[in-house]
């Protein structure tokens, strides 16, 4: 439902209060069914009961805004992977299951956000806004650092057969991750076992 409700103007030095009510609008605009398109200047502004140039001291442009959305989700998403991991204690192979799955969950739990933080129309080249290659790049370093170093304590521990490329090997499980994340966003019902993403996880890993 769109925000009618007149805004109170924040204080001297809450400007940080109103980058993190703008993001929540876009946030608010992606979780009711919408997608990137639905964010733009005008929406996201009316939905925080603002004026569209109230944003501009905050967002260059509507990318940014996604950017930030973006970034906001991943650290989430970090957060969420790092809980499950300490409350799996000590044992390697179930810190790993922890995590596999608490990103599956977070991924059905969480799917407009999901597909924007992993792709969609949202990004557009560099020369035409104001995000950065730096910016793209980073996205999702800390998920994808603890998964990496996850995994390599299975390795470690001789619980997993690793390779010489643990980063690729991280990569190929994260990808495995992410695409029965999407089979499962997309379609009525998944073909296969009901335990297709515990087989996904141990041979991706390669647990003996």
């Amino acid at each position: 439902m769109t925000n009618t409700e007149p805004r109170r103007r924040n204080r001297r030095g809450e400007g940080g209060k109103l980058r993190d009510e703008i993001i929540a609008a876009a946030l608010a605009l992606l979780d009711e069914g919408g997608d990137e398109r639905a964010v733009t200047l005008r929406s996201v502004a009316r939905r925080a009961g603002i004026a569209a140039p109230s944003i501009y001291p905050h967002f260059a442009d509507q990318p940014s805004i996604m950017l930030a959305v973006v970034q906001q989700e991943m650290d989430a998403l970090a957060t969420v992977l790092r809980e499950a991991v300490d409350n799996a204690g000590p044992d390697a192979r179930a810190r790993l299951f922890a995590l596999c799955n608490a990103y599956l969950d977070f991924a059905k739990l969480h799917p407009q956000r999901y597909r924007i933080m992993f792709g969609g129309l949202w990004t557009p080249s560099v020369e035409d806004t104001s995000i950065t290659d730096a910016d793209l790049d980073s996205l999702g370093a800390g998920a994808f650092t603890l998964l990496a170093d996850v995994l390599g304590a299975c390795v470690e521990e001789g619980i997993a057969h690793g390779s010489d490329d643990l980063f690729g090997d991280a990569v190929a499980l994260w990808l495995g991750l992410h695409g029965l994340a999407h089979q499962r966003a997309v379609v009525r019902k998944m073909p296969g076992p009901a335990d297709v993403g515990d087989r996904l996880i141990r041979a991706l890993a390669h647990l003996k």
